[in-house]
């Protein structure tokens, strides 16, 4: 669940759509998109999902190695490769991100070649400006779990050593409050305004760095930067959006939840609580969550959706949804509210039936598509996981096939598997990228959720936003 500026393109919706106040949400295109029930019906078996499930991440594995090894990221169309954190910089993200996926799929030659790279050829003293959120759910969380999967030391030491220089964008601020970016060579730090989820989305990462080298000072960083978040909330429980780092002040008063750039804090507050046993983080998750179902929740067209308000009043600013904030009914189910969470989830399912795959962000008020994109999101996906895995319920199997075949039928190249431009254009333009988190997200969910793998502790297991395995690995 990545931070995200969503782009403000608007596409006029069908008018059927507009005509049922944004429920339909249906393509402006003659080629309507097969609902899931249609799919449903010749959903192979179990293992044969996993089979397929497995083959199309191997495919696109294969095109990554093939295109661009030892870069960040694969243009999978043109065949080149792509720099994520800075220009001219690699730091191997997708073979990082790739790690404990492989191990769960049971893949133990290229898991073998994926942490010899990482061993001998990631470089954590780059003279880079690297974003910290990014680099530590991705790469710190890729380390950590390619540790817990495989038990190879130098993967542990490589992370102690990246979180080091991670450390003065925490240290060096007078709040607390992480800065957005360090310099991991010489330390320096820039970007006074922080979204939420860039400041209180690292204590997994950095606790559970804390509880294997035991050293707590990951850990009491990443926990002071949650409290200086909690501690500015409003009088009516509910949070901004974006905080001047050094001053504390908010910068944009906002309450988008569950939509980015705040998406990741909520979820860090419950998973947080839930792996540490930090009961004062599931309080703040409860009250801050209990607020948002207050001000923001609303039926519209039928289907539940979370409005944008001011922090301070509860007055309504915008009605939009982005596909990050899909995650969000698998945390409210993980947080008890499970009538909300499968409401939630039944919007985002909707959303689904009538697109080939589902659009980066809408207006739910007036049935546009704010942003025609699909960058190989995990969001919905990563509900259907949570939510199986609460129930064991079989729809949620059956759409998360669905979102699956989506995926396979339109976003699939010989290279790999490509974002899309444009979804609501017919036929679908595709990019040319596959971003690193693919490679730890997506055909992970689908996959535990289809092969009952043996290397899941599926009772107790654990995924970070980034879709790390920080509990549940089983040797």
């Amino acid at each position: 669940m990545r931070s995200l500026s969503l782009p403000r393109r608007r596409t006029v919706l069908s008018a059927a759509a507009v005509a049922t106040a944004g429920a339909a949400l249906a393509r402006p295109s003659s080629a309507a998109a097969a609902p899931a029930a249609a799919v449903l019906a010749a959903m192979p078996a179990d293992a044969a999902v996993a089979r397929e499930i497995r083959d199309e991440f191997v495919h696109s594995w294969e095109g990554y190695k093939r295109a661009a090894w030892g870069h960040d990221e694969v243009r999978p169309v043109s065949g080149g490769h792509n720099d994520f954190f800075a220009e001219g910089r690699t730091f191997g993200l997708s073979i990082v991100e790739a790690l404990d996926t492989l191990w769960l799929m049971e893949l133990d030659d290229e898991v073998a070649l994926a942490a010899d790279w990482i061993e001998a050829e990631l470089d954590p003293a780059q003279d880079a400006d690297v974003q910290v959120f990014e680099t530590i759910i991705r790469l710190v969380g890729g380390l950590v779990a390619g540790y817990l999967c495989t038990g190879r030391q130098p993967l542990l030491d490589r992370c102690r050593e990246l979180a080091d220089r991670l450390l003065p964008a925490f240290t060096r601020s007078p709040t607390g409050m992480p800065y957005r970016y360090v310099n991991l060579r010489t330390g320096a730090v820039s970007g006074n305004a922080g979204p939420l989820a860039e400041i209180g989305s690292n204590i997994l990462e950095f606790g559970m760095l804390s509880q294997l080298t035991g050293d707590r000072k990951y850990w009491n960083a990443a926990r002071r930067a949650m409290r200086a978040v909690f501690d500015r909330r409003s009088a009516i429980g509910l949070l901004g959006t974006t905080l001047n780092i050094e001053t504390g002040r908010w910068t944009d008063t906002t309450s988008c939840a569950p939509n980015p750039p705040v998406d990741s804090y909520y979820e860090y507050l419950w998973a947080g609580a839930e792996l540490f046993g930090d009961r004062e983080l599931g309080d703040w998750y409860r009250l801050l969550t209990d607020a948002v179902l207050r001000y923001q929740l609303e039926q519209q067209g039928g289907y539940a959706w979370y409005k944008q308000v001011d922090y301070g009043t509860g007055r309504t600013t915008d009605r939009g949804a982005s596909e990050l904030g899909s995650f969000y009914p698998g945390l409210l189910g993980k947080g008890g509210d499970m009538d909300a969470a499968v409401d939630y989830y039944d919007t985002w399912t909707m959303i689904l039936d009538n697109n080939t795959v589902v659009p980066e962000a809408i207006d739910y008020g007036n049935a546009t598509v704010r942003s025609g994109r699909n960058d190989l999101r995990p969001e919905y996906v990563n509900s259907s996981f949570d939510l199986w895995m609460l129930t064991g319920e079989q729809r949620f199997k059956e759409t998360a096939y669905s979102y699956f075949t989506g995926l396979r039928d339109h976003l699939r190249v010989p290279g790999g598997y490509t974002v899309a431009e444009d979804v609501t254009s017919a036929p679908l333009r595709r990019g040319d990228l596959t971003p690193g988190y693919w490679f730890a997200e997506n055909p992970k969910y689908l996959y535990l959720m289809f092969a009952a793998t043996p290397r899941f502790d599926y009772r107790s297991g654990l995924l970070s936003t980034e879709g790390k395995l920080m509990r549940g690995a089983v040797h």
